[in-house]
């Protein structure tokens, strides 16, 4: 995957998208799925680490576009989430699921499910539309 992406420099949007298909590859070859949970919390943590990423890609890029010249990187997901209110609602609630399901549930505490996990994905899915 790194090889065809070398000298290429890529879009916010594309290098979001990437980080997203990779953690979807993860869970696909890695994770193993048995009756509706995943069977290798490692690579579900991996995976989830990495829908993260793209899902703060996204979000610097968002201010990046709003804040113009004025923008400087979140420091906190407390910093994240007051700017992104001033801008827009729904992308906020996206953030904040994203944060429950992927970081939290996903990254830090390894959950196994299957709907938590793709949940998470399919809401920075549905982020990527704001870049």
């Amino acid at each position: 995957m790194a090889s065809e992406n070398q000298g290429t420099k890529l879009s916010p949007s594309e290098e979001a998208a990437r980080y997203l298909q990779n953690a979807k590859e993860i869970l696909r070859e890695k994770a193993g799925k048995k009756d509706g949970l995943y069977a290798d919390v490692k690579y579900v943590k991996m995976a989830a680490g990495t829908a993260y990423s793209a899902a703060l890609l996204i979000l610097d890029e968002y201010l990046k576009q709003k804040e113009g010249i004025k923008f400087a990187k979140p420091k906190s997901i407390e910093d994240y989430t007051n700017r992104i209110r001033k801008h827009d609602k729904r992308l906020l609630r996206l953030l904040v699921n994203v944060y429950d399901e992927l970081h939290l549930a996903g990254y830090y505490h390894g959950t196994k499910s299957v709907d938590t996990i793709q949940t998470g994905l399919n809401n920075v899915t549905q982020m990527l539309t704001y870049i």
